[in-house]
C-alpha cells in the first residue's frame, strides 16, 4: 500500500468514521449493548480482576523474571492519522538553585493525543456505534458522553488494575514465518496455536496477545506498518468474548485486521469487543519479546493511567514469569 501523506491519512481517518457511522445502526440493532456487569458500571471487563484471577496469575511466576511489553514513546514512532506526540524540555534549569544545598531540576511538556499513541490502552470512551442514536459501551447515548474537557462519562479513572492470566498466541510460530498485511487470524487458527504451544485455552478474565510479527516494521518501516496489517477478525473476536477474556493485545496498532475482509466494515472488532462486550484493547504491544523469552503463559501486570475523562491511557504493561 503505498505511504499517505499526513492529509492524506487524515482523510482516510475522517473516511473511516464516517463508514463507522454508516453501519453502525445495523450493528446495535442486533444487540442490546447491555453491560454484563450491570447497568452503568463503568469498568468494563476490569470487573473480572478478583484475588483468584491474581493468585491463578502469581502460580505463572516461576522464574521471578520480569519484562516490559511497552513500546518506548518517541517522536519516530509511527502515529495514526494525524496523532502527534512531542515533547519539549525547559531548556534548561526549570529552578533552581535552592536553599543551602542548591537543588536544582528540570521539568517537561508533553503534547499529544497521550492514550491513544504508542503502546495504547483502549478505553470504553474511545469506540462507539455511530447511526441515528450513536451510543458507547452499555448502550450509553453518545450526548451522555461527550465532553469538550475529557468525557463524561467511561472515563479511565472508572478502569481497575489488571492482575491476571496473560498468554501469547505465537501466529509466526504457527503459521512459519511474519503475518501479511491483511491476513487474517480466525478462531481455528487460535485453537491451531493453543494446541501447538501447549497451553490451555483463554479463560474468564484471562488477556491475549498475538504476535504476528508486524511490530518488526515498528520505525523500521511507519509507512508500512501504518498501511494495515494482520490481525482478528469478528470470528476470532466472538470466541475471544464468549471465553470471557478482560484484554486482546497484538504487536499491531488495530489488533484486528485492516483492510477488513469486508469492504464495507471498518474496525468492528473494536465495536465487537470495546462497545458490545466492554473488552479492553491494548495495541502496539512487543509481544516479541515474550517470544524471544520463550513464554506462552505469564502475568499480566498493568494499571491504567487513572486520567479523568480520557479515552485511552499509556503506560508499559509488565510481563512476570
Amino acid at each position: 500500500m503505498r505511504m499517505l501523506s499526513r492529509t492524506g491519512r487524515t482523510l482516510a481517518a475522517a473516511t473511516i468514521a464516517l463508514s463507522i457511522s454508516a453501519t453502525g445502526t445495523a450493528l446495535a440493532d442486533g444487540h442490546a449493548l447491555k453491560s454484563p456487569y450491570g447497568e452503568g458500571d463503568q469498568a468494563g471487563a476490569s470487573n473480572l480482576m478478583t484475588p483468584e484471577k491474581v493468585k491463578e496469575a502469581m502460580g505463572l511466576m516461576k522464574t521471578g523474571s520480569v519484562i516490559s511489553i511497552g513500546r518506548t514513546y518517541e517522536a519516530s514512532m509511527p502515529l495514526f492519522g494525524a496523532r502527534a506526540f512531542a515533547l519539549r524540555g525547559t531548556g534548561g534549569l526549570a529552578g533552581g538553585p535552592l536553599a543551602d544545598n542548591n537543588v536544582i531540576w528540570m521539568d517537561d511538556f508533553l503534547a499529544t493525543e497521550i492514550g491513544q499513541v504508542g503502546t495504547q490502552f483502549d478505553g470504553l470512551s474511545h469506540i462507539g456505534i455511530g447511526g441515528d442514536n450513536p451510543m458507547f459501551y452499555g448502550g450509553t447515548p453518545a450526548s451522555e458522553v461527550f465532553g469538550s474537557y475529557g468525557v463524561k462519562k467511561l472515563g479511565m479513572e472508572h478502569v481497575k488494575p489488571f492482575f491476571t492470566r496473560g498468554i501469547v498466541i505465537d501466529m509466526v510460530g504457527l503459521r512459519g514465518k511474519p503475518m501479511e498485511l491483511g491476513e487474517e487470524i480466525t478462531a481455528d487458527d487460535i485453537k491451531a496455536a493453543l494446541e501447538k504451544q501447549g497451553i490451555a485455552p483463554p479463560g474468564k478474565g484471562d488477556v491475549v496477545m498475538f504476535h504476528t510479527g508486524w511490530g518488526a516494521h515498528w520505525i523500521e518501516d511507519n509507512a508500512k506498518f501504518n498501511s494495515g496489517c494482520p490481525g482478528i477478525g469478528l470470528g476470532a473476536a466472538e470466541y475471544l468474548a464468549e471465553a470471557g477474556v478482560a484484554v486482546v493485545g497484538a504487536d499491531t496498532w488495530p489488533v484486528e485486521v485492516v483492510p477488513n475482509p469486508n469492504p464495507a466494515l471498518a474496525f468492528p472488532v473494536h465495536q465487537e469487543l470495546i462497545t458490545k462486550r466492554g473488552i479492553f484493547i491494548h495495541e502496539n504491544i512487543a509481544t516479541e519479546r515474550l517470544i524471544e523469552a520463550g513464554v506462552s503463559e505469564f502475568a499480566y501486570i498493568y494499571s491504567p493511567m487513572p486520567t479523568k475523562g480520557a479515552t485511552g491511557s499509556p503506560g508499559a504493561p509488565l510481563a512476570a514469569f
